[in-house]
């Protein structure tokens, strides 16, 4: 059935509403509860359906600037649940506003299960995996009467932009829709002498992060645009496009779209970079979540190359598919293998992934603990799984009992070269009983630099950190701690004292960590820090109970 969009009403501080617009003179549909503020785009109102499009009038003829977006529609039709649409703006064609660096012609700002508008976020998560991008969230919290006066002091750039839309972070019905959705326009907003229909069409300008946007919605690949989007490197260039196609087609044919689909194409395309200096390379034009999970595809697909016992082969795709999603992975792999023993090593290991299935409802089972009791149960659910020793969420709740109180320890084990910013990230960290600090114990023995008797500090640093680790305390470790071996001598501390290990691994890229090293008070000489990235291997999650992931802004930008 096809729905008419209904009428917006204007704020009652919307200076471009006519007279004969509708205005909102009552907020109470929006005090009280979390709202989120979007960007009002200039374009046509469009609704696309699992059978059909159309604008505003549910009669709309053809007319070119519809094209682009039927032509999405095309695409992401078949993902798009019976009795479900999304309400969105079609930007293709210049209104009053040009636009030049747009990541789509199509924005959805609404998704309706019948008569019900889902939540913010499972709307924005929807459309993500649909490959459709919404428009900026400009502000987001709490309606109250300071809220009001801080939107009422909102002064959007009326060059730029055509005004804003408030909206509950809540689902809600079709009838709520006229006294919990409001917008400002702004004043004078048409700007042209004759309607845009009716004019030559000016198709608005696509940035780079298009082409991020196009393989999510499953259109044809193209590796040149994805280059540019994501900074090609000396890891990219024109050799690894056929590599990006080809990974490009196998998750086609497994049906996967989304970041799904985008993390494949752009790790075959990446493939040559090493992982420590891809993902902050990406994060820039990804965010560290889906550079993380790129670079971790193209860190563990070459390990689907080689001969693996097969005794041992479940357990270890359980556990590498808390890096990585295994179809992907494998797809990306077969893409990338170099011969025909590679590629039947490939395909032995997608017939043992196929049995490889977290338990249904398991990531959920903890949500009634505490966070850090709930980390450690579900992590060590997941190894049970990985060993087989439990198949179902109520064995993992069993097998995991012993730590539903949380009285154990906690270690934070800071990751990253010289300069990485992971101890002033460690500083901060609130609750923090003991800090053992590498450079501090040879500082206090003769130098921080002086590494002629790093085998004693460590020794002494370990001895501190068997002995601090009581139930209930938490504990950061401060050292480089770069690669797997350095790390298991922690970790065997810890898992003798039965401690919780956080890893928080900064993980910043070179230009950035040679200009720090050279404001810091103690830095370290360049042929060092070169060494230090040289070694860097940082750590995977699932090699951890639970990994905090540091990018350039000193904070948190994913957790596994």
């Amino acid at each position: 059935m096809r729905t008419h969009y209904p009428r917006t009403p204007h704020l009652p501080w919307s200076p471009g509403a006519a007279s004969d617009d509708v205005r909102l003179t009552d907020l109470a549909g929006l005090t009280g509860s979390q709202v989120v503020v979007t960007e009002k785009l200039d374009g046509e109102n469009t609704t696309l359906y699992a059978d059909g499009v159309h604008a505003r009038s549910l009669d709309s003829a053809h007319h070119p600037s519809r094209g682009w977006v039927k032509a999405l529609q095309g695409r992401v039709g078949p993902r798009i649940p019976a009795g479900w649409r999304i309400c969105g703006e079609n930007t293709f064609a210049r209104h009053s506003i040009p636009y030049e660096d747009l990541p789509g012609h199509f924005h959805g700002f609404s998704v309706w299960d019948g008569d019900r508008c889902l939540d913010w976020d499972r709307t924005v998560a929807f459309l993500r995996d649909l490959g459709i991008p919404t428009p900026p969230v400009l502000w987001r919290g709490v309606f109250d009467a300071r809220a009001e006066k801080a939107l009422r002091a909102l002064k959007p750039d009326t060059e730029r932009q055509e005004g804003y839309v408030v909206r509950p972070a809540e689902g809600f019905g079709a009838a709520e829709f006229g006294h919990r959705v409001a917008k400002w326009v702004r004043p004078g907003h048409v700007t042209t002498g004759t309607h845009w229909m009716h004019t030559e069409i000016v198709e608005n300008g696509l940035g780079p992060a298009a082409a991020l946007w196009a393989v999510r919605s499953g259109a044809p690949v193209d590796p040149a645009a994805l280059a540019v989007a994501t900074g090609a490197g000396p890891g990219a260039g024109p050799g690894d496009a056929p590599a990006a196609l080809a990974t490009g087609e196998a998750l086609d044919t497994l049906g996967r779209t989304g970041d799904d689909r985008l993390a494949g194409v752009l790790a075959a395309l990446h493939h040559r970079t090493r992982r420590a200096a891809l993902a902050p390379a990406l994060a820039g034009p990804l965010g560290m979540p889906l550079a993380r999970r790129v670079a971790d595809l193209v860190g563990l697909y070459p390990s689907l190359h080689r001969p693996y016992p097969d005794e041992e082969r479940r357990a270890g795709l359980a556990r590498m598919s808390l890096a990585a999603d295994l179809p992907v992975l494998h797809a990306l792999a077969d893409a990338l293998a170099d011969g025909p023993e590679a590629r039947e090593q490939v395909e032995w290991s997608a017939l043992h992934a196929q049995d490889v299935a977290e338990p249904d409802g398991l990531d959920r089972a903890f949500d009634d603990l505490g966070p850090e009791a709930a980390a450690r149960c579900l992590a060590q659910a997941r190894e049970a799984y990985a060993l087989g020793r439990v198949g179902t969420a109520d064995e993992a709740v069993a097998a995991a009992w012993r730590w539903r109180s949380g009285d154990f320890p906690r270690l934070v084990h800071l990751v990253g070269p010289s300069g990485s910013g992971k101890s002033t990230f460690g500083r901060a960290l609130p609750g923090t009983a003991t800090y053992l600090s590498l450079d501090e114990l040879r500082e206090s023995r003769r130098s921080r630099a002086d590494q002629s008797a790093n085998g004693d500090v460590l020794r002494e640093g370990l001895r501190r950190l068997d002995a601090a680790l009581v139930p209930g305390a938490t504990v950061v470790w401060d050292a480089t701690s770069l690669n797997p071996h350095q790390r298991s001598l922690v970790h065997a501390v810890a898992a003798r004292r039965d401690a919780l290990v956080t890893h928080a691994v900064a993980w910043v890229g070179e230009d950035e960590l040679t200009a720090r090293n050279g404001r810091r008070a103690h830095p370290v000489p360049p042929t060092v820090l070169a060494s230090q990235l040289h070694r860097f291997a940082p750590p995977y999650p699932g090699q951890a109970h639970r990994t905090w992931y540091i990018g350039t802004s000193g904070t948190v930008e994913d957790r596994a």
